[in-house]
């Protein structure tokens, strides 16, 4: 029996050898065969049958718009596109470029400070003040991040003198503790009212909408949300979260001027603005919210991304983020509120270049969201590559949330708001200031004639001069 099994193990192991020897001399003999094979095949099949023709059919459907349908005939419901940003390509900053101080003026010394610091709501009673004008945006616990992703973040914003959107979310009593700068989302939900946020937050943004989703509202099935969340939204045992459309049935302008003096009564005078998704109607849309009263304007570009989104939102509503600062400001500019306002924006800014530009078209602040949930995972995404998204590290529902340690994102948030910032002061350097306050559209160039047009700045092409500056 002895002898039988070392006959089998011995002709086994020789077997295995053999198919060693082969795939180390033979694997190019292999490849070529099959390489002759499949082009045999590709090159001589015909066209309907050929496995090639997803070449144009990929080509004029696209595998995005692929795979969305494909879902939608799996499914029959409504897509919620993952970390849904538009796939569409935007007009956008990057044909903007800054003008350097070379012979006149003369750039500042790298060792000189660079002051930018900023005021929002300077006609509150409370205004609100940040070091830099980088603002975490609005990705709520729960109903996105998950309780590490949150507090990480609030501890970053805090290390770096900035503020933090709670969004639409349920709000963590260690959050208030670990933030430094609070926003509080006054969002379409009976949860996050209390009083004491009202007393906590440094700012209140009432959302009315954004980029991603417009108006609309969600419902969120009780199953789909689960654990510590349902407590702090206060959400009964197998009840469904709700993100209503609107505040109240048959909404008024009234009714929203009413809701801006209550807020700033219970807070005790911090600014209260609104957040909208820029749309077509945005001068329009400008003079209800200083009807309003508003201390602050969010606008929400149609670059703007959230954690799912329908895809036609997302495609097909809104304008872009840079159409949209432009109009906004020339329009606060015209009714003569523009320095008495604030403007914040967001909506597809990744880098520090788009920050800046974006301010020197007339913004205060901006929010960043996409770019700093990157930043915030890191090499933490690698808990759930390859076999999962890289958001399952965050996400409040991620199968790899547990295993997201939050020092590291602290770290590595802190880290790219600190980077951002550095940046953006040597880029103001370069052009030869020493304050945030001093940039304005006169420091940009566009290579594009198009949008140097729209935007009202000198086209790359032709001679510097003073007069090609529009209002």
């Amino acid at each position: 029996m002895a002898n039988l099994f070392f006959y089998i193990s011995f002709t086994m192991m020789s077997l295995l050898f053999i198919m060693f020897l082969f795939m180390l001399v033979g694997w190019r003999w292999v490849m070529k065969l099959i390489v002759k094979k499949a082009g045999k095949i590709m090159l001589s099949d015909s066209y309907q049958e050929n496995i090639m023709e997803l070449i144009p059919g990929l080509r004029h459907m696209g595998i995005q718009n692929m795979l969305e349908n494909s879902l939608r005939a799996e499914t029959g419901t409504v897509l919620y596109r993952p970390l849904g940003g538009s796939s569409k390509k935007w007009p956008h900053l990057d044909p903007i470029t800054f003008i350097p101080a070379q012979t006149s003026p003369f750039p500042v010394d790298g060792e000189d400070d660079v002051d930018v610091k900023v005021t929002i709501g300077p006609r509150a009673k409370k205004p609100m003040e940040i070091k830099i004008p980088l603002m975490i945006s609005g990705m709520g616990f729960g109903i996105s991040l998950s309780e590490q992703a949150r507090l990480s973040l609030a501890t970053a914003a805090k290390k770096t003198g900035t503020a933090i959107n709670s969004g639409q979310g349920g709000i963590l009593p260690e959050e208030l503790d670990s933030a430094g700068r609070y926003i509080l989302q006054f969002s379409k939900t009976d949860w996050a009212k209390e009083d004491h946020l009202f007393s906590r937050a440094d700012m209140i943004e009432i959302k009315l909408g954004q980029g991603a989703v417009a108006g609309m509202g969600e419902k969120i099935p009780a199953q789909n949300l689960t654990g510590r969340a349902r407590d702090v939204m206060g959400l009964k045992e197998n009840e469904e979260a709700v993100i209503h459309e609107n505040f109240w049935e048959d909404q008024t302008l009234v009714d929203l001027k009413l809701l801006v003096e209550e807020l700033r009564v219970r807070s005790g005078g911090v600014p209260i603005g609104v957040k909208i998704g820029a749309g077509g109607k945005i001068e329009e849309d400008i003079d209800h919210l200083i009807f309003m009263g508003v201390d602050f304007i969010t606008i929400d570009g149609g670059q703007a991304a959230m954690k799912g989104a329908p895809p036609i939102l997302l495609d097909d509503f809104g304008i872009p983020t840079l159409h949209a600062v432009v109009r906004a400001v020339n329009h606060l500019e015209k009714r003569k509120v523009k320095g008495k306002i604030s403007l914040v924006v967001s909506g597809g800014l990744l880098v520090p270049g788009h920050f800046l530009k974006v301010i020197a078209l007339g913004a205060d602040a901006v929010y960043v969201g996409s770019a700093m949930l990157f930043a915030l995972a890191h090499d933490q995404v690698l808990n759930a590559l390859p076999f999962e998204p890289p958001t399952q590290a965050m996400w409040y529902d991620g199968k790899f949330k547990d295993q997201f340690k939050r020092e590291d994102g602290e770290k590595t948030a802190e880290k790219f708001l600190t980077a951002s910032a550095e940046e953006m002061k040597m880029a103001l350097r370069a052009m030869g200031k020493r304050s945030l306050k001093e940039l304005s559209r006169k420091d940009l160039v566009s290579y594009d004639e198009l949008t140097a047009k729209m935007v009202g700045i000198p086209f790359s092409f032709e001679p510097w001069e003073e007069k090609q500056f529009e209002k």
